[in-house]
């Protein structure tokens, strides 16, 4: 027997503007009467997601919840429309709770980084996401040649930390922007040099809420992606080599001088569209097919590196997905090669 809830009934109008029901029927009979009044077409599955939501999802979380919360702010694109729970945890049990919540009320859920790579849809998400962004979960630590990272931690914050203390083995990484979780999820990195290989193991906490370590003989790196593929990075260890810190700063700089010249770079309103494919350059492939600076609406292509698309005030996530599904087809079309995004696209 489904537990009721109540519902009120009010003009369609009211209906289409707020979603907002209180009527003493089960869940799935409120969404059934919706069924039968066209005015509702185009409305069902947001609100039949509305009517089955779980009243007590946040409960004792409410300090850490924001509802209906713009993902535009979150983003380098500053695209996206709204998320129905937008959740900043300040503790793993917090965490915890609240993925093993959602995972019993089939809530859907998704870990937000520092947003640099990920195109959200202009509807927004319909679910809970997340974004590691307390203290418990961006902390950089250096024990010896190991240095110990938060899955929030900005990844340049640990490479500048881990140049300073003397430790080699990340400065290639500088200028890529993100947090320390998504640089091992998609393995970043660049030509020959990726985090990888530093990487000495990881804490994990699965969809299921649960908490584990992975092991550097558990984890497996290739091309922008590895094996650590569970819900979220809460913390990872990284083994490096002791070496001159006045060098390893002169390397980074140098480094960096060259990321900038060759790459299309800034804060916000520019992503890096495509993986490359078999060790040949999407920028190049991009240039083969004749999409060199196109626009589609807000977005075109960037003219200094044509794997990146730059967004202006007006453009749509749509902008982004159509002008990156035309790049795609005519490549596959002329090239026959298949181009994988490296945009996250929610």
């Amino acid at each position: 027997m489904p537990m009721p809830v109540k519902l009120s009934l009010i003009s369609s109008e009211e209906v289409a503007s707020c979603l907002s029901f209180t009527l003493t029927v089960s869940n799935q009979a409120a969404y059934d009467l919706a069924c039968s009044d066209r005015k509702f077409e185009g409305l069902l599955d947001t609100l039949k997601a509305k009517c089955t939501r779980p009243m007590d999802l946040t409960s004792g979380l409410e300090h850490i919840v924001r509802r209906d919360e713009p993902l535009s702010r979150h983003t380098w694109f500053r695209m996206g429309g709204l998320a129905d729970y937008f959740v900043e945890p300040t503790t793993v049990d917090e965490l915890s709770v609240l993925v093993t919540r959602c995972g019993q009320n089939q809530v859907p859920i998704k870990l937000l980084g520092a947003g640099s790579n990920v195109l959200i849809s202009d509807d927004g998400f319909r679910g809970v996401v997340i974004r590691l962004a307390a203290p418990a979960f961006c902390s950089i630590e250096t024990d010896g040649c190991l240095v110990t990272a938060g899955g929030g931690a900005s990844l340049a914050h640990v490479i500048s930390t881990a140049v300073r203390e003397g430790l080699g083995g990340l400065e290639s990484l500088v200028g890529i922007p993100g947090t320390i979780g998504g640089a091992l999820h998609g393995n970043s990195g660049r030509q020959h040099a990726d985090i990888g290989p530093a990487t000495h193991g990881a804490k994990v906490l699965t969809r299921a809420g649960e908490v584990h370590w992975r092991s550097r003989d558990e984890l497996v790196f290739a091309y922008r992606q590895s094996s650590l593929d569970e819900l979220a990075i809460l913390e990872a260890q990284f083994q490096l080599e002791r070496a001159d810190s006045g060098e390893l700063t002169k390397q980074m700089q140098k480094l960096w001088i060259m990321a900038k010249s060759s790459q299309t770079t800034g804060d916000w309103g520019v992503g890096r569209m495509f993986k490359n494919s078999h060790g040949v350059r999407a920028a190049d492939l991009i240039e083969q097919v004749g999409m060199k600076g196109t626009q589609l609406g807000g977005a075109s292509i960037s003219d200094k590196n044509s794997n990146y698309v730059i967004v202006d005030s007006t453009a749509s996530s749509s902008d982004v997905l159509n002008l990156m599904e035309q790049i795609q087809e005519r490549i596959d079309l002329q090239l026959g090669i298949q181009l994988d995004r490296e945009i996250d696209v929610w």
